[in-house]
């Protein structure tokens, strides 16, 4: 269990030398290819040791101790680096990323208000053809906006009368104006779709939202599919940008085997520069008894990979977003602006059941998105009967969000040993799930305390671009329960520093059984690092959000240094 562990300040000498090279002394270790010197090493080992210098050979390390000892393994060929009294981590990982967002649609990221949304498409329109539809990206969330709304229909109106416009947001929910709702067909006498919704104002007409599986009722212009070459240089820049937040790992958390085959093609052109495993999304092949057949297409089994590139699993779900998790108790704020909205139900229950006993029969890990608790109800239902036929116990199966859990839940994930990968949504989206679901209820989003206390194992992530990929964001929100617009959330639910830390890193590896191997600083480990700007364990909590990342390391290979860092 990644639990909490006290932050105790010593210096490691000759012990972890002496693990790696025994009686011979330092001078019968291997040379060094590298050695980072003068640093703040926070190991995050049992002990919680902390170091001043390491030694790196063949993309691990050999030697983690004082600098003179560690220089002392110094030969000609040694490249050295001076960390100039940094504070040196773990690299960090994202338990559930999809991109880091952007794109080709109108760009929301950096809008403050809804007058900035206004502008941004207004902007594109007048770009375009009339009549041309006009997308936005999904990274942004009306927490970033002044007015703490969604923009509706009307809204969306005064920006493009004619052209059909559509909002995404997040992975959830869209956002149509009054020429989209036309070129669609969606009218007030449109039924409601099993697992989706419509939305519609106080007057109740239709607002422009369509959520979930009401978002099917739209088919967004398909783009020119960039070729093979273009989406591998695609990734490459993407795990540059990622390297240079502090990310070493991550996981996919909605991928495909096509996707798992070219991050095996790059680390096999040798570009690869982060770590990653992929959760495998089954498409529309949910039936059991299509089930081997879409494997052998497949071509990748449960247990595939290397410590570059893994399978990590099967991704489901069974309940919405902010917008639509599926609770045990009614909404704060009901969408149809009546009581009893309780959110959405995605996948039917008997044949969600199913397909999660089908997966463990062929020795697949599962894991489920479930945002609410009575989705949690549903995950916890079906893991049970699975268990049942053949135990889970030990194969980290996996609740992916779990925003909202009950007391009586926790017994029972513990029992089958699950992992909890969380993220920081609630980050962003405070305002939005008081107006949902109350303020007691949403300030208790994501209770990773809770979790540890009851002795479960947790990783920490962003589900970007819902989130952005910010490591540093999810560090400060953890430790913190900050937000960006509504305070502080739940301050019951604040952990340490180091359980921040360990989580991103430790925490990231369990989850892909990876901990052997990466997640801390010790011999015999992966060397991913990272150098920070200032030391997260004693800086002022405000500036946890915005340290920044001077150096990343990944396999003892830079892969990302800020300018003017030990040059």
């Amino acid at each position: 269990m990644l639990g909490a562990m006290p932050y105790v300040r010593h210096l490691v000498g000759l012990l972890f030398v002496s693990a790696l090279i025994g009686c011979g002394g330092p001078r019968s270790t291997p040379a060094p290819d590298r050695i980072l010197y003068n640093a703040h090493i926070v190991t995050l080992d049992r002990r919680s040791s902390v170091a001043q210098a390491v030694a790196i050979r063949d993309g691990r390390f050999i030697a983690v101790g004082n600098d003179d000892e560690i220089r002392a393994l110094a030969r000609g060929r040694t490249d050295e680096i001076d960390v100039e009294g940094r504070t040196l981590v773990p690299g960090l990982g994202d338990n559930h990323f999809h991109s880091i967002g952007g794109g080709p649609g109108v760009d929301l990221s950096q809008a403050r208000s809804l007058a900035d949304v206004r502008a941004a498409i207004a902007a594109r329109v007048a770009e375009v053809e009339p009549g041309d539809v006009v997308v936005s990206n999904s990274d942004w969330h009306e927490g970033q906006l002044a007015e703490q709304r969604l923009p509706y229909r009307r809204d969306l109106d005064e920006a493009a009368p004619d052209n059909p416009v559509v909002v995404v947001r997040g992975g959830h929910e869209y956002v149509l104006n009054s020429a989209a709702l036309t070129r669609w067909g969606i009218t007030e006498a449109t039924p409601q779709p099993d697992g989706g919704l419509i939305g519609r104002d106080d007057t109740g007409r239709l607002n422009g939202e369509l959520v979930d599986r009401a978002k099917d009722l739209v088919q967004l212009p398909r783009l020119e599919r960039p070729d093979y070459e273009e989406r591998i240089q695609s990734l490459a820049d993407e795990h540059r940008r990622l390297n240079e937040a502090g990310l070493t790992t991550v996981r996919y958390g909605s991928g495909s085997p096509e996707l798992y085959g070219m991050l095996r093609d790059m680390k096999e052109r040798g570009i690869l520069t982060v770590r990653t495993s992929v959760l495998l999304r089954l498409g529309g092949a949910t039936d059991p008894a299509t089930l081997d057949q879409t494997f052998r297409e497949w071509g990748v089994g449960p247990d595939d990979g290397d410590e570059w590139v893994r399978v990590a699993g099967i991704k489901l779900g069974v309940d919405g977003g902010f917008e639509g998790g599926l609770l045990r108790e009614p909404y704060e704020a009901p969408w149809d602006g009546e009581g009893g909205f309780r959110g959405l139900q995605t996948a039917p229950t008997g044949p969600y059941i199913a397909l999660v006993r089908a997966l463990n029969a062929r020795g697949w890990r599962v894991a489920t998105h479930a945002v609410g608790d009575a989705a949690i109800d549903l995950v916890l239902e079906a893991y049970e009967a699975a268990h049942r036929d053949s135990p889970i116990v030990g194969r980290r199966w996996a609740i992916e969000h779990a925003f909202v859990s009950q007391p009586d839940q926790l017994l029972r994930m513990k029992a089958l040993e699950l992992h909890i990968s969380a993220q920081n949504h609630l980050y962003l989206a405070a305002p939005s799930l008081r107006k949902y679901w109350g303020v007691e209820r949403a300030d208790g989003v994501t209770p990773v305390r809770t979790y540890l206390d009851a002795g479960l194992d947790v990783s920490l992530g962003t589900d970007s671009p819902v989130v952005p990929y910010r490591p540093m964001w999810v560090l400060y929100h953890f430790i913190t329960r900050n937000t960006i617009s509504a305070g502080v959330a739940g301050p019951d639910q604040r952990i340490g520093r180091e359980e921040a830390l360990r989580l991103s890193s430790l925490g990231n590896a369990q989850l892909t059984f990876e901990e052997d191997h990466k997640g801390t600083i010790e011999v015999g480990k992966l060397a991913d690092l990272i150098v920070l700007s200032e030391d997260i364990m004693s800086v002022p909590e405000e500036r946890i959000e915005n340290l920044d990342v001077l150096l990343t390391m990944v396999g003892g290979e830079i892969v990302y240094r800020e300018s003017g860092f030990d040059e």
